[in-house]
């Protein structure tokens, strides 16, 4: 039974969101800590952790369901300050800001960049995730192209926004596993040039559908 009962003066439900993220941590480091990570074990997370393996099963299921989660909150990180980083920023700064933002994120902590792009991690987990992540910020991406540049909601927006959200992918990975050797302001202004190249008038994109079609 789960203890209900405050514990020096801190609630319950405070002392398992502190042990959870305190295993979010844990995964984060055992995932992301080195270009080689060991195996991932709940012993492990729970060493790494400080906390035993029941306080382990209190948030998760299995380590699957762990990895899953760590995953999901780096995302979701990113997702909020970009979101917030493009809105503040004029419009002819936007890809910029998002840019900036999203390689900052990875510059700043290199285990976020390990999880999100390192093609030396092959947990099965993390390639589901990482292609569930490339559709939901190719979701993003056409909405901003939609807002921020008139462009109609349609199929070819939608295929420009996951063209554009593989690209940067595929880049950010080869300069977080060395095969790019920019530095981190040259990878922001290089790829922002690409995606303001990328963002076409109103005009011209209605032109280049008519001959598509």
């Amino acid at each position: 039974m789960a203890d209900v009962r405050p514990y020096r003066g801190v609630q319950a439900r405070d002392r398992v969101a502190e042990r959870r993220r305190r295993l979010l941590d844990a995964g984060l480091e055992l995932l992301g800590g080195s270009e080689s990570p060991p195996e991932l074990t709940v012993r492990a997370v729970c060493s790494e952790a400080a906390i035993t393996a029941r306080y382990f099963y209190e948030s998760f299921t299995d380590k699957d369901a762990l990895v899953a989660a760590v995953f999901d909150q780096v995302v979701a990180d990113i997702a909020a300050t970009t979101q917030a980083a493009v809105a503040a920023a004029p419009p002819e700064e936007q890809n910029r800001a998002g840019i900036a933002n999203l390689v900052g994120a990875v510059a700043d902590d290199a285990r976020v960049g390990r999880l999100l792009f390192n093609p030396r991690l092959t947990n099965a987990v993390l390639a589901r995730k990482r292609s569930e992540a490339g559709g939901f910020f190719a979701l993003l991406s056409g909405e901003h192209a939609t807002s921020a540049h008139a462009l109609p909601d349609d199929d070819w927006t939608t295929a420009a926004a996951h063209f554009i959200v593989g690209g940067v992918a595929q880049t950010i990975s080869a300069w977080v596993s060395g095969d790019v050797a920019l530095s981190q302001a040259q990878l922001v202004s290089h790829l922002t040039r690409m995606l303001d190249l990328l963002a076409p008038s109103n005009r011209e994109s209605a032109g280049q559908r008519a001959i598509l079609k």
